[in-house]
């Protein structure tokens, strides 16, 4: 699909101006929530439920609100029903970034590259691990229905495709530049999953797809006791200690900062293109999903 406008839906045929100007708006109503819950969530449930949550109640604030506003729309329309085609979606973006992040891990272990060692603290609890759970959940989802939500769809029809995905994709790298211990290449890494989402959104139509492979990665890698982000969380009562340099671990930032996931990032894209995706449709964004279709 070339790099063209998108077309609009058949009542509304808004001009690149007041798109530009519904995005801002977007950002701003994001922004707006964000400042409000992430203080209050942070005080209620700690760190990590504060980044995370509060970034999901204002994702789905903004979208809520901007669909209200200039579509009269639910929160399903911007690709958020729940159905079989979803259900599906989402296991197979799950297993996709599941698969990919023991794909990174577990041959190093193979190889003796990296081994598991036990952990001064207390072994794995049920509690935290279903706390962890829905943590990160939230956070994938969260981040998947702000950068691939509202404001995207709107973009896709300004800007067409790749110039969307592409910059969205950067925005959303540069962004994790404020993580701990983040580095060029765990920047050009992170932009890379942020094109794989997107163009997951435009081969499934829906954002069940791209949540299911942000979520499964993300989960995966505390589960061998790696670092997710430059942040660390204990689950297991192991950590993954590395005898190879930086350059292939990720150092601190964990392996989304190494040339492992650099490569399997290609794997995972061909996955996303090949998978049994059931297409569907989103009402923001009348065009035809599936345009990353194998078909």
């Amino acid at each position: 699909m070339g790099d063209r406008e998108l077309p609009t839906s058949d009542i509304q045929h808004p001009t690149s101006a007041l798109l530009h100007l519904r995005v801002a708006v977007y950002i701003v109503l994001y922004m707006l929530a964000a400042g409000i819950s992430a203080p209050a969530i942070h005080w209620l449930g700690g760190y990590l439920l504060g980044i995370t949550l509060s970034q999901l109640v204002a994702a789905l604030a903004a979208n809520r609100i901007a669909l209200r506003i200039y579509g009269r729309l639910r929160l399903a329309d911007v690709g958020l029903k729940w159905n079989a085609a979803s259900m599906r979606n989402l296991a197979l973006g799950m297993a996709g970034g599941m698969g990919a992040a023991t794909l990174v891990l577990y041959p190093p272990l193979v190889a003796r590259a990296a081994r598991l060692v036990p952990t001064s603290d207390a072994g794995a609890r049920w509690d935290v691990f279903l706390f962890t759970f829905a943590a990160l959940l939230a956070g994938a989802a969260g981040e998947e229905i702000l950068f691939r939500g509202y404001g995207f769809q709107l973009l896709l029809r300004a800007w067409g495709p790749y110039t969307t995905v592409f910059t969205v994709a950067a925005v959303f790298g540069a962004l994790h530049g404020m993580n701990p211990h983040s580095t060029y290449l765990a920047i050009a890494n992170t932009t890379g999953f942020g094109v794989l989402f997107g163009c997951a959104f435009l081969r499934s139509g829906d954002l069940w797809l791209p949540i299911g492979l942000h979520f499964g990665w993300n989960f995966t890698l505390p589960l061998f006791g790696v670092n997710l982000s430059g942040l660390t969380m204990k689950l297991t009562g192991r950590t993954m200690e590395w005898n190879a340099g930086s350059v292939w671990s990720g150092g601190e930032y964990g392996p989304e900062g190494g040339v492992l996931t650099t490569i399997v990032l290609l794997a995972l894209a061909l996955y996303v293109w090949k998978a049994p995706i059931r297409t569907q449709q989103s009402e923001v964004l009348p065009c035809a999903p599936g345009s990353l279709s194998s078909s």
